[in-house]
């Protein structure tokens, strides 16, 4: 049995002797179809790869040379006409053949990805998964563009432990061991809004509130400084829940059934399916990247224009489509539309490099259950994915900015006919973004009431959602632009 290595320093193992592997290119060649996870890689493709710019003239040869001494390293008591069975051919090239468990970036990925039943297995298999990393991921290829492409996803992939992780040791009211981590965390990676948010829930939970706080403020700092963008909307319901001491804030009963750290994966715990539309395919590529690395959400399908959108949705039924609003052939707002006055329509989230606002304005009036920009964090386009199938809207914080800013000089001061004053406030309320649980604390009523309540104002209003709620707010002059409605949560 060989046993492969890449999260660290690349080698192979057979019975606990490390394998002589040859030189750095030999070795590049196994490890080009270890980063094929079991595919097979043509021929072309590894010369390609291996010389990038002008391969040798006998560079298929020489490949065939490296590929002849690794199958003797891996399997020397191969009889000389049996066929290999760890580097096969694999017409119009080769492929490593190896189960999960024997790569250790594979079974690595395999731990990750898996869905897990509680936070007790979570934090165990988080623990073995992070327990094989020896070092930077394929070290010693950093110079060839395909090591580089892995290296960076499977370093993604170990940051998404690590906060998988922390977040299964709190649900089992582990705090205090996890901050130094979480510490370190986020301040190695600034930018990743989901270890502020474990950073801050622990210090709170370990009764250091003003340090949970503290933590946001430094989170909202370098937000600011590094991309002009406030706190996202989970750190700030963060912030504001942490303001009021919110019950759900305290540790969890370990015995309570057990719920994933970005929240129910859709109805009944089912699998999120999701459709991605834009024309552009390195958007595509990226956008595919953080649905595989999110457990509980399942890509069904790409479209490059409006059209493919629609058909697309017709005969893979998503649950979600993240529409790119400007595309050929059929824009995605006018898909959008279309798509949602179908019949058990998916929820639908724009995104933007920052279009008009005209197109801002219209999406949002046409029911969409979110608008995003395409250069938002992963995390932010996980949360408009499970906010969209709860039946709510999420803005990115930019969006938001951009589309109040819009609708200056664009008020008509008359709220509309037959709201009473409490209505007015309840409006006022949600295009604050308070979400009903907020919204039922700062009146001091039971939740419930408090949805029941929305639930019959957008019937009234003749409205699909709270997004539409929002822009019939501004339209009609009950908040405006640098108000006290619309200061930030952070700010109340």
């Amino acid at each position: 049995m060989v046993t492969f290595r890449a999260l660290g320093p690349f080698g192979a193992i057979s019975n606990g002797e490390t394998l002589d592997l040859g030189g750095q290119r030999q070795q590049a060649v196994l490890a080009r179809l270890l980063v094929a996870g079991g595919r097979a890689v043509p021929v072309s493709v590894l010369i390609d790869e291996l010389w990038p710019g002008e391969p040798p003239a006998q560079a298929l040869s020489t490949i065939q040379g490296y590929v002849s001494r690794l199958r003797r390293a891996l399997e020397p008591n191969r009889a000389p006409r049996e066929e290999a069975g760890v580097l096969v051919s694999a017409p119009p090239g080769y492929a490593l053949r190896a189960a999960v468990q024997d790569v250790d970036s594979w079974h690595f990925e395999h731990l990750v990805k898996s869905d897990h039943e509680g936070p007790a297995v979570t934090l165990e298999r988080m623990e073995t998964a992070l327990a094989l990393w020896r070092g930077p991921a394929l070290a010693g290829f950093q110079e060839l563009a395909w090591a580089q492409t892995e290296a960076t996803r499977l370093d993604g992939l170990r940051l998404l432990a690590v906060e998988r992780r922390a977040d299964a040791a709190l649900r089992l009211g582990r705090t205090g061991p996890v901050i130094p981590d979480l510490e370190a965390h986020a301040s190695a990676h600034p930018l990743r809004e989901e270890a502020w948010r474990l950073l801050a829930l622990a210090l709170y939970r370990a009764g250091r509130q003003g340090d949970a706080l503290g933590a946001l403020r430094r989170a909202r700092e370098t937000l600011r400084d590094e991309l002009g963008l406030d706190l996202g909307p989970a750190l700030q319901r963060l912030e504001q829940d942490i303001l009021v001491q919110s019950e759900h804030l305290d540790v969890p009963d370990p015995a309570a059934p057990d719920r994933a750290a970005g929240g129910p994966s859709g109805p009944g715990g089912a699998v999120l399916r999701v459709l991605i539309a834009d024309d552009q395919a390195l958007v595509r590529t990226g956008l595919k990247v953080i649905l595989d690395s999110e457990p509980g959400l399942e890509l069904v399908g790409e479209a490059e224009n409006g059209e493919q959108a629609i058909a697309l949705v017709q005969s893979a039924r998503p649950d979600v489509v993240l529409m790119d609003i400007q595309m050929p052939r059929l824009d995605g707002l006018a898909a959008a539309r279309r798509i949602l006055a179908g019949e058990a329509p998916p929820r639908v989230i724009m995104m933007t490099t920052f279009g008009t606002d005209a197109n801002l304005y219209a999406a949002l009036r046409a029911g969409v259950s979110g608008f995003v920009l395409k250069t938002s964090a992963p995390e932010q386009l996980i949360a408009a994915v499970r906010a969209a199938v709860a039946g709510d809207a999420l803005l990115d914080p930019a969006v938001t900015t951009h589309l109040i800013a819009a609708f200056a000089g664009r008020r008509d001061p008359a709220a509309p006919e037959g709201l009473s004053d409490s209505d007015i406030d309840l409006i006022k309320l949600v295009a604050r973004g308070l979400t009903n649980r907020q919204i039922a604390m700062t009146l001091a009523v039971p939740e419930q009431e408090v949805a029941d309540e929305v639930t019959a104002l957008l019937r009234g209003l003749g409205l699909v959602d709270r997004a539409q709620l929002v822009v019939l707010a501004y339209e009609r002059g009950l908040v405006s632009p640098g108000s006290p409605d619309t200061r930030p949560l952070s700010s109340l």
